[in-house]
Order: structure tokens, then C-alpha cells, then sequence
């Protein structure tokens, strides 16, 4: 038997016998090369510097290439350096989707620095307290939001300076020494080299949107974000590839803009930012102007955008949409009108945030319309990488893979966070066996494919039974005059709960409660159907564009039917 050059006490002999009798595993021979964003930077740098990133503002598109963008980012390195950031300092960040905020994006991980990207859509008091609690050293803002930020300055504690990016917003910039202008700090600088060796430190801060108790921590490493980066590439998931021209509409606030703003360089994609310019016309018109292939956001923003969209020529092979529950009626409207459906993605921001998506597999290329519908709308198969399951409430009791079986969504992954940053007491995201908690209710088919029910904390609870508040709006929704519609519990002296429809018509249509009512009875069990149906002008969003329902729930607190 021949030799190996395995490790071995001085004066043995390793070989496979030996090696095997002193019970050590045989080890590889293979690089150990650390998975970190700064080498996703170099690989684009060097590969796809042609490539073109392209950015909307109020006075028209700016363009750039990799190359250009890659030169800024490596002086913004210089200028984290000159302003006297820590070594792991938190580098906020205030912005819309654009080409500066790509450069915050690598700039700070790759000096090892943490990008922490704040909502700018959040209440005053969410913003002081992620400030705070993540310890931010300086904020870069666009100067269109600015006045949103600076009147909170001085209750953000460890903020030291603010530097101001200009992005055709016309707001004053206060006298103040903290203020500082991003392009001249740029053109100050010399670029620096990035290189980080440990693919387990912190690369970049997200918060969750507060919907119950304070805002909560994520934080994703240098290695998370790699892998994330190769999962949301893949096929069977966004399929970027240098041959696309990807937009991110779902803003880099949110969970890292779904992976995009890393997957879309590391790929030689082109990119397309909407900047501040986030009506559905412009959004619609980038589409269209700039040879979008890949887009994705959130279902409000698609429902602005489809008849704007609808019958003219592009380019579009997928929009992809999550962030809450994609209407079944909203992707068939796109699938008729626009010519392809939505492509539903599931996951959170303490999964990175991609944890599968509702690709439709091949085993149902040949099934009717109805059922490759039902599929599209379904979150969908993880990734390799992802592990799922679903358990009874409470435990780590698994239940069948039957589409029947609901309980709580847990996965496991390399990109699936293990605890929040510093949290608040008594919140635990882990199980004891190291499953993380969704908080989703869901069902599992026999071929992995998930079903959201709901969320745990939005199933109303009528007469000791389940009733889907997500199903309930999906029904609603197939209503032709219905635009939007949610559905909470209110408190009943019998049945402990029962759903109230909140409904928001289309503009021009008319429908009375006994229709909606009278179009969910052939849809939904009977002691599903809801309670009441109140027309409101528009369902309250949460800073992500979600509905809001701790929002209704508060509104109608002490309604009774009827009343």
C-alpha cells in the first residue's frame, strides 16, 4: 500500500493502516480558501468590470460600469479608513436602491467593517433604537431623505458623523461640522485593497420590522452571504446569470434587497436601480426602457405596476415577488397580461433572506392551468443548503410531509440565523435542537414543497378551530372589483374569535358585503366565512410593505358586527 503524506508523530510512518488505528479521520488536501464578500469584489472586479450598473434619479438614468464603481468603492475603503471607523464598526446607511449604496455594500464588509442598513420607512422612535442598539459610528444618507434622519441625530447616541449622498433630492443640508459630503470625501481618498480572513466575522446588520416588541438584530457573515449568494444563482431559485439585467426593487434596506445587490455582480449581471424614484410609472418604464430581465419586490409594488406594464413589449423572463403571500389572482393577471407569471419566493430576514421558491418543476409541465396556478402560489422548495420541517406547536414533534399536517415552519441552514444580536429578554430564535422558528404555520407536500397557512400569531381561532387568515385573503382577492384585502380576528362570546374581512375596492368597481360573502361560499368551509366585511380605503403597510394587521387589530378593537 502506498504512503500517504498524512500528518503523523515525528519518526511514524503514516500510512492508510496506521492512520486508521490511531482512530483520526482522514482529512482532505484542499485549499482552505475563506468564503468572504471582499472576493466576490475582486471576481467582479477583474471579470465583469464592462458590465453596466444603471441608476434612476429625478433628473434622468446615470450609468456606470463595474470597473468605475469598482475604483469608487476601493476610495470609499479610504474613506471609512480617514474617518476613523473601528475595525468592526458599524457603517449605517440611509438610502435607496442606487449605485452609491452598492458601493456601502462592499466598501464596508470588505475593510471589515459591518454595513448596517437602516428602514427609512420606519417611525422615529424604531430608527433611534436600531441606531442605538447597533452602535452605529456614522450614517450615509441620500440627501432626499435627510430630513427624515437628521432631526433624530442627536437621540442616536454613538453617531459621530453624517455623510451626505447626493441623489437629485432638493432638502437644505443644516450648518453642522458632522455633515459631510460623500463626493468630495471620494475624490480626497486613494483606494485601499480589502482583505478578510476570517469568513465567520460580521459582514452586514438587519433588523426585523418590529411587528411584535422592538426591532431585531440579524446579523450575516462574510460566509453566509457567500453561500447566500451562490443559493439565490441557482436555477431552481432566481437563475442570474451575466446574460441578465437584474433591478431590485425591494429596497437594499430589506434583508440585504433579497440577495440581488451581491448575486447580480457575482454573476456579471447588469443592474438597474429605481433610486429615489419608486412610483409604479417609473418602475414600469425601467422595465421597459432599460432591458430588465430580472426584477423582484414586494405584491403591493406589482399591483401598482401591472397596468402600467400590461401590453407593452419586454424583456422580463421572471419577477419575483415575496416579503408576504403573492395573491393567486396578481401572478395570473401577470401570466395573462403580461405574459408571465409571478415567481414566489418564501423566506425572512433571519434567513438572508431566500429559503425557497415556487419555480414550477417539470413533473407539472404538462398539468391544466388550474393546478400549475395552485403550485405558483404554494412558497415553494428550498435551496440545497436549506433543510425544512414542520413540528406541533410547542415542540420538536415532526408531523407528516401530507400537505395536510400544519405546524410551525423550521429550517436549518448555513444562511438560517442561530440567535438574534443582543436580544431582548425571554426571545429565543433557536429550538433545543438547533432548528430556527419562523413563526409561520405551513404544510409540507410529498415532495417538499411548502404551503404558508399563516402566521402563528395571525390564524384566528374560532370555536377551538384554525382559520387561515392568508387563505381567507387569497379568496377575497380572486374577486374581480377587490384590490386589496385583509382579515383579522375580533373577539366573539361564543367562538372565541371569528374573521372580519377589510376590504379596499377598485377604483371604479363596486361590490357589497353580501357579494364577497356569496363569492367565498363556493371557496371556503362555511364556518370560514367571515363575520363581517368592512370597506376601507387602503390596508395599513408595515416599513416593508406588508400588511400591517397589528395595525387593524388596533382599529378595530371594539368593533362588533353590526356596530
Amino acid at each position: 500500500m502506498p504512503t500517504l503524506h498524512l500528518p503523523a508523530p515525528v519518526g511514524e510512518e503514516c500510512t492508510v493502516s496506521s492512520f486508521r488505528e490511531r482512530g483520526r479521520p482522514l482529512l482532505g488536501h484542499m485549499q482552505q480558501t475563506p468564503l468572504t464578500i471582499d472576493s466576490i469584489f475582486r471576481y467582479v472586479e477583474r471579470h465583469h468590470g464592462d458590465k453596466t450598473i444603471a441608476t434612476n434619479s429625478p433628473t434622468g438614468v446615470v450609468r456606470t460600469t463595474y470597473s468605475e464603481w469598482a475604483l469608487r468603492t476601493r476610495k470609499l475603503g479610504g474613506v471609512l479608513d480617514t474617518l476613523g471607523i473601528s475595525a468592526d464598526g458599524r457603517v449605517g446607511t440611509f438610502a435607496w436602491n442606487s449605485a452609491r449604496h452598492l458601493e456601502l455594500y462592499f466598501a464596508a464588509p470588505g475593510t471589515g467593517r459591518v454595513l448596517h442598513t437602516l428602514n427609512i420607512r420606519l417611525f422615529p422612535e424604531q430608527l433611534t433604537y436600531i441606531a442605538n442598539h447597533a452602535e452605529d459610528e456614522v450614517i450615509f444618507v441620500d440627501r432626499s431623505v435627510l430630513p427624515l434622519l437628521w432631526p433624530l441625530i442627536d437621540t442616536m447616541t454613538t453617531v459621530r458623523q453624517v455623510v451626505v449622498m447626493e441623489d437629485g433630492g432638493q432638502a437644505d443640508i443644516p450648518a453642522d461640522d458632522r455633515i459631510l459630503d460623500y463626493e468630495e470625501l471620494l475624490a480626497a481618498a486613494s483606494p485601499v485593497d480589502f482583505h478578510v480572513e476570517d469568513e465567520n466575522r460580521a459582514a452586514s446588520m438587519c433588523y426585523t420590522s418590529g411587528t411584535t416588541g422592538n426591532p431585531k438584530g440579524v446579523v450575516y457573515t462574510h460566509r453566509s452571504t457567500f453561500l447566500h449568494t451562490m443559493s439565490v444563482v441557482q436555477p431552481n431559485v432566481f437563475g442570474l446569470s451575466e446574460r441578465d439585467v437584474a433591478m431590485p426593487v425591494v429596497p437594499m434596506f430589506h434583508a440585504n434587497a433579497w440577495g440581488i445587490a451581491h448575486a447580480a455582480p457575482a454573476v456579471g449581471a447588469g443592474l438597474v436601480f429605481p433610486g429615489p424614484v419608486m412610483a409604479p410609472q417609473g418602475i414600469a418604464d425601467l422595465i421597459v426602457d432599460e432591458g430588465v430581465t430580472f426584477t423582484a419586490g414586494v405584491p403591493t409594488i406589482w399591483q401598482g405596476v401591472l397596468p402600467l406594464l400590461a401590453g407593452r413589449e419586454h424583456t422580463l423572463r421572471d419577477i419575483g415577488c415575496g416579503g408576504s403571500a403573492v395573491p393567486a389572482a396578481l401572478s395570473e393577471a401577470y401570466r395573462e397580461q403580461v405574459g408571465l407569471p409571478i415567481l414566489q419566493a418564501w423566506g425572512m430576514t433571519e434567513t438572508h433572506p431566500v429559503a425557497s421558491s415556487a419555480r414550477l418543476a417539470s413533473r407539472y409541465a404538462d398539468a391544466d392551468d388550474a393546478t400549475k396556478a395552485a403550485q405558483r402560489s404554494r412558497a415553494g422548495v428550498p435551496p440545497l443548503g436549506v433543510e425544512i420541517r414542520i413540528v406541533e406547536a410547542g415542540t420538536t414533534d415532526t408531523l407528516a410531509w401530507d400537505d395536510d399536517a400544519t405546524g410551525e415552519l423550521q429550517v436549518r441552514g448555513p444562511w438560517c440565523a442561530q440567535d438574534y444580536y443582543r436580544p431582548d429578554s425571554g426571545v429565543e430564535l433557536s429550538t433545543v435542537d438547533g432548528w430556527m422558528k419562523t413563526g409561520d404555520v405551513a404544510a409540507i407536500d410529498v415532495h417538499g414543497s411548502i404551503r404558508i397557512a399563516d402566521r402563528t400569531k395571525d390564524l384566528i381561532k374560532s370555536g377551538g378551530e384554525w382559520i387561515s387568515s392568508v387563505e381567507l385573503e387569497n379568496a377575497i382577492m380572486s374577486h374581480p372589483a377587490v384590490k386589496e384585502a385583509a382579515v383579522i380576528g375580533i373577539p366573539h362570546p361564543r367562538w372565541d374569535e371569528r374573521p372580519l374581512a377589510c376590504v379596499v375596492v377598485k377604483e371604479g368597481q363596486t361590490v357589497t358585503p353580501a357579494e364577497i360573502i356569496a363569492h367565498l361560499e363556493p371557496l371556503v368551509a362555511k364556518w370560514w366565512l367571515p363575520d363581517a366585511v368592512e370597506f376601507v380605503d387602503e390596508v395599513p403597510k408595515t416599513s416593508v410593505g406588508k400588511f400591517s394587521k397589528k395595525d387593524l387589530r388596533s382599529r378595530f378593537a371594539e368593533y362588533r358586527p353590526g356596530s
